[in-house]
């Protein structure tokens, strides 16, 4: 299914969906490269994903490592047991409740800052190529996005499809 932008302008719907276009290639070069990467480390891409979560944001409950990853129960318990065997994470009672068990971070795999490394580099000369200003609105576009998406995962996971929010920016090429 497409939505269109309603717009009496062909040129500016052009450019969307142009903008659409340029904008989900990112999106899947930047899958390719996490699955890549995982791969080259012997991980799934879920587990990276999982091990990139708690990196940035510190240990957390399964069920909240669940619902970041969107992951059931049982996947997420699967999830962690291969984790926690590799030696990435640990399981640990909570500090405020003791019947909770919480899941941290404990080590990285092994070879992974050099199976992102070459990307990294073109990434940050790339990024260097930006004058600060320029550099300030991709920043502000990434927190803004990164907000967006969690929003919208949220309420695909408590809604489901058609909550009728209207995008604004066609499927389709």
């Amino acid at each position: 299914m497409s939505t269109t932008v309603p717009d009496d302008d062909a040129t500016t719907s052009s450019a969307t969906g142009a903008t659409g276009a340029t904008y989900r290639r990112y999106l899947s070069a930047v899958l390719l490269h996490g699955h890549a990467g995982a791969r080259a480390v012997g991980l799934g891409a879920t587990d990276l994903y999982a091990l990139n979560l708690l990196d940035l944001d510190g240990p957390m409950t399964p069920g909240e490592l669940g619902t970041r990853t969107g992951l059931t129960t049982g996947p997420t318990t699967r999830l962690i047991d291969r984790l926690e065997r590799a030696g990435h994470v640990r399981r640990s009672p909570s500090p405020e409740d003791r019947r909770k068990v919480i899941v941290e971070p404990v080590g990285r795999p092994t070879g992974l800052d050099d199976a992102l490394a070459a990307a990294r580099a073109e990434i940050g000369e790339i990024i260097r190529g930006y004058s600060p200003e320029e550099l300030a609105v991709l920043l502000d576009y990434f927190g803004r996005a990164t907000t967006a998406y969690h929003r919208a995962a949220e309420t695909l996971r408590t809604d489901g499809v058609g909550s009728g929010v209207d995008t604004g920016v066609s499927s389709g090429d």
